[in-house]
């Protein structure tokens, strides 16, 4: 009698497969949810184990987002923790972060996350931790946050768009960020100068050029300059979100020569999309900061190249579709892009020459690194056998119908990309298969103590 395959052994082979040593033919062993092993292509099959053989597919660790909105509790009709988890495993994302704001309440102090955790727990495809939040008045709930598990904490310099969670002055930011050093916390920031917003022209009306005038480079650039000398100051872990500014590089690239601990982060929206396509009324094209020209767009690959961008993660922010007004004044800033961020960044990622591990750097590798999360971001020994499965070369053309996001408004509406993501694998279980769901099995995580 044929004795049946042990389910809990597992190898997965392909002719390409992502390692941090490069890309080449392997095979994978798995057991208990962690890779054992990276193989020769032809290496023996262990006696009992499941083999799946994706032949010429790309095999990918799995994407780690650090920055989407899920909204859930409390505004959960823009999005929820079942329909973005799903997006996410579609999209090949097998491990994401909450941000603290758009839900109700935001995670601002320890009774709210485990709220929110709450929520998430029965309904997370992937594995999702969260973030805190540092808004004015709540100093005194960082450290406890800090211990509870939260993986650092945001902030915004200029208003969120939602009371509940209000921006931080000069003085307020000092003191958060002192206090978030003093037990070696990480501060991510929402960069743009709200006197810089101010001064800036603000007209009604669907014209693109009005909303780009409206939230000029220097906002972004004179903020990150602020945060580069406090961090500097009080030598303290600063994140720079969603960069739009290529101006901004320079002084970030110096900054780290010096020692300054600063990372930086850029989003599928700005290297892909530019403010010269955006048509007027468009507003499934705005978010804050904004997208801007193409010769920006240029400069920003050029900084991930350069590797002082650190990580590419989708700031999935979604709001249901009566609130893209046409007027970009007006409208909620957002881009949903959480189960579209691989295949459009590798559809330009490869016409501008990069290769798959530059993808899986900025979009696995650094986000790990940036979160902590030593067990996700590669496919070596030891780590979590979290997986996407990539076609490469097939291309497929976007249906907002087939999002899985709760919402289905995207700005990459009838664009054709390359990649196809053809299954996700969460610790060795297959999740997803050609973007069905196939099992929900995320778990709640939380910040690795140091």
């Amino acid at each position: 009698m044929s004795v049946p395959p042990d389910s809990s052994q597992l190898v997965l082979r392909s002719t390409r497969v992502v390692t941090p040593e490069g890309t080449r033919p392997a095979s994978v062993t798995v057991a208990g949810g962690r890779i054992t092993a990276v193989l020769p292509h032809d290496a023996e099959v262990p006696a009992g184990a499941r083999l799946q053989d994706f032949g010429d597919d790309a095999l990918l660790p799995g994407l780690v987002d650090t920055h989407v909105h899920v909204n859930d509790p409390g505004r959960s009709e823009w999005e929820g923790f079942w329909t973005a988890t799903r997006a996410a495993a579609a999209g090949g994302v097998t491990t994401l972060l909450d941000m603290p704001l758009n839900s109700l309440p935001p995670t601002t102090t320890v009774d709210h996350l485990r709220v929110k955790q709450d929520v998430a727990r029965s309904k997370a495809h992937v594995d999702t931790g969260f973030w805190g939040g540092a808004v004015p008045g709540n100093v005194a709930e960082l450290r406890p946050l800090h211990d509870a598990g939260v993986f650092g904490f945001k902030c915004f310099l200029s208003p969120s768009g939602v009371e509940e969670f209000p921006e931080l002055d000069a003085g307020q930011l000092e003191a958060a960020l002192t206090e978030i050093a003093s037990f070696g916390g990480l501060l991510i920031v929402h960069a743009e100068d709200p006197a810089h917003l101010s001064a800036a022209p603000q007209r009604a009306g669907g014209r693109y050029a009005d909303f780009l005038a409206s939230r000029p480079r220097a906002a972004e650039n004179d903020a990150v300059a602020l945060l580069v000398r406090l961090a500097r100051q009080l030598d303290a872990r600063v994140h720079v979100l969603h960069l739009s500014s290529a101006d901004a590089l320079p002084m970030i690239a110096e900054a780290r020569r010096e020692g300054v601990r600063l990372t930086v982060e850029t989003c599928p929206h700005f290297l892909t999309l530019t403010a010269e396509e955006v048509p007027d009324g468009a507003t499934e094209f705005k978010c804050c900061p904004p997208i801007r020209e193409r010769e920006n767009q240029d400069a920003l690959w050029q900084g991930l190249a350069d590797g002082v961008i650190d990580c590419v993660v989708s700031d999935h922010s979604p709001c249901t579709a009566d609130l893209k007004t046409p007027d970009f004044r007006d409208a909620w800033g957002g881009i949903s892009s959480l189960q579209l961020g691989l295949p459009a960044v590798w559809t330009e990622a490869r016409r501008r020459g990069h290769s798959l591990d530059d993808v899986v750097r900025w979009m696995s590798g650094g986000p790990a690194a940036l979160a902590g999360l030593a067990a996700k971001g590669a496919i070596a020994p030891g780590r979590d056998a979290d997986f996407a499965v990539l076609a490469p070369e097939q291309t497929f053309t976007v249906d907002p119908a087939a999002l899985h996001h709760r919402n289905r408004v995207t700005a990459y509406a009838g664009r054709t990309l390359h990649g196809v993501v053809r299954s996700s694998w969460l610790r060795g279980e297959q999740i997803t298969d050609h973007s069905r769901p196939v099992r929900t099995s995320g778990r709640l995580i939380e910040r690795n103590p140091a």
